[in-house]
């Protein structure tokens, strides 16, 4: 009897201790003490698995294999551009409400092409040009960074980094410690007086730009990674259709970059993988030099990484250039990896990887394998369409101009000229549907009366925002690119899986494993982190949580 007492009474305790324990390690409210954003530049989601078998243990794999996959992520709108990608990811949210509809974009309120994150009432901070005349203002919605700082009364830290402006600002939100860009013109990160309102980087900011980095990567030159050969998943190395970034006597690898030291050419190095290196280095310094993920409230950290999209558009999906962009992406990823488990500790941080777009196969390289391919050359038809415009109505300039696939008419001279503005609207379909490599031309006040899949149909309305836009868009045929570059390199930005098609995993804190083979949307990236963190989703937020990527 007494040894029965003895076993229920121990076996009480033990069950009391281990309820104890388990409330206390894993309560309710439990955050992560960092979150680092990944977002990849022009990554397609078949890069995932193109380069699979030559990619290590630690990077894209320990991503894939150790966390949550969602295999059929796609973008909910169009045009699939950078600065609009960035933004669906952080907000949860498309152009139709979050306001960024490009990167470029005619604005009818302010009567002149807007760049997205121009802002003149800012300073640069850090160089003496325009370059860092930037701010979120454009954006009219916040973003996850932005919900975790009202979270935490504004405790946490949030850091934007990137090459390009675009993929530092928007991300970090409005309420951001600081965002910090590359400008090639001077060879060091900046930023702007929206963050440092007294016009001075911080220290190890400073010092950073001045480890003489730039020139360090330039002196190791660029060649492959490994022999050639092996580049099996690409095309042979020197080909036409490739951009000469480098000069007219560079036409494959090796690449010499020393030259470009002397010529104090700092822009060279986005077209390299060494953009991306830099990057990360740049990130590992913000890391531990604002102690991101050293307390218990959660911190941010949003990282995109250019390079991979100067790259590609140089020289397209299938080059070898690509190739090894993505395998050194892939060490340097691993490195980061470790990095962060030493830094921070390995269950203490919540990741996710995606990108902003994918990207569209070269039209030569097409055609070479018998597959629909062609090249529209915007400009040129932008000065056809006016000068027909002017034929039947006797008047120039008509049309604006054409961003983003969309054709603004110039609604003021219509006005004054007293013309029927639905007139002038079908002249312009009417011209624009005759042009080769048009699938169809559409008024945006029509779309729901157009034949056209409803899914196809939701992406372009997600990518309406009025005063924004255009009067007509157009469908291009698959396989057919906007070609302002004489058939060299590529582009992206339509509608098609090439382009829409992206990668998403998340890892970590809080992360079950496992894969999603259900077709899930870009926008669903912040609900899933809110869902996570216990805190509100963006102000304009229209996705859903991915549940299955949340440990229960």
């Amino acid at each position: 009897m007494k040894k029965q007492f003895v076993f229920i009474t121990s076996l009480f305790i033990f069950i009391l201790s281990f309820s104890q324990t388990t409330t206390k390690t894993l309560p309710q409210n439990a955050r992560p003490k960092l979150v680092v954003g990944i977002v990849i530049d022009q990554m397609r989601w078949d890069f995932l698995y193109r380069y699979y078998d030559r990619y290590s243990k630690g990077g894209f794999k320990r991503l894939m294999n150790d966390g949550f996959n969602c295999e059929n992520t796609f973008i909910p709108y169009t045009p699939t551009v950078t600065a609009a990608g960035h933004t669906c990811i952080y907000s949860g949210s498309v152009p139709a409400i979050h306001g960024i509809v490009g990167n470029d974009f005619y604005d009818y309120t302010a009567k002149r092409k807007v760049y997205c994150s121009e802002d003149k009432s800012v300073q640069t901070v850090g160089a003496t040009n325009d370059n860092g005349k930037m701010s979120p203002k454009n954006m009219l919605v916040t973003t996850i960074c932005d919900e975790l700082k009202l979270a935490t009364n504004f405790r946490s830290k949030v850091i934007g980094i990137a090459l390009k402006d675009r993929g530092a600002i928007l991300p970090a939100g409005h309420s951001a410690d600081a965002a910090y860009w590359y400008d090639s013109k001077v060879g060091k990160f900046i930023s702007s007086s929206y963050y440092f309102k007294e016009l001075q980087l911080p220290k190890w900011v400073q010092d950073f730009n001045a480890s003489n980095v730039i020139n360090n990567y330039y002196q190791k030159n660029w060649n492959t990674l490994y022999a050639v050969a092996t580049y099996t998943q690409s095309d042979s190395d020197t080909n036409s259709y490739e951009s000469l970034v480098f000069g007219n006597d560079q036409k494959q690898f090796p690449y010499n970059l020393t030259r470009f030291i002397d010529k104090k050419d700092f822009g060279k190095i986005r077209s390299t993988p060494y953009g991306n290196s830099l990057t990360f280095d740049f990130a590992k310094s913000a890391l531990i030099s604002e102690q991101l993920g050293k307390d218990s409230i959660t911190d941010f950290l949003a990282v995109s990484f250019s390079s991979t999209d100067y790259v590609g558009h140089a020289f397209g999906p299938n080059s070898v250039e690509v190739e090894d962009t993505y395998l050194r992406l892939d060490k340097d990823l691993e490195a980061f990896l470790n990095f962060l488990d030493k830094q921070v500790g390995a269950n203490n941080y919540t990741l996710f990887l995606s990108a902003d777009h994918g990207v569209a196969h070269n039209p030569t390289f097409l055609k070479n394998h018998n597959l629909p391919n062609g090249g529209v050359v915007g400009s040129e038809v932008d000065k056809s369409l006016n000068d027909n415009l002017k034929s039947v109505y006797g008047i120039d300039s008509l049309c604006i101009g054409s961003w983003n696939y969309q054709f603004y008419l110039n609604h003021t001279l219509i006005q004054d000229k007293e013309l029927d503005k639905s007139k002038v609207v079908e002249s312009t379909i009417a011209f624009l549907q005759n042009i080769e490599g048009v699938d169809r031309a559409i008024e945006y006040s029509k779309l729901e009366e157009t034949i056209l899949p409803r899914s196809i149909k939701e992406q372009f309305a997600n990518g309406y925002y009025p005063n924004r836009c255009g009067d007509v868009f157009v469908l291009l045929k698959p396989g057919y690119i906007d070609d302002e570059y004489g058939g060299k390199g590529t582009t992206h930005g339509i509608w098609s899986p090439y382009d829409a098609h992206i990668p998403l995993l998340f890892y970590g804190n809080g992360i079950a494993k496992g894969k999603e083979y259900d077709k899930v949307y870009m926008t669903d990236i912040a609900p899933t982190l809110s869902s996570l963190l216990h805190i509100q989703m963006p102000s304009g937020c229209v996705g859903n949580v991915v549940k299955g990527a949340i440990k229960k």
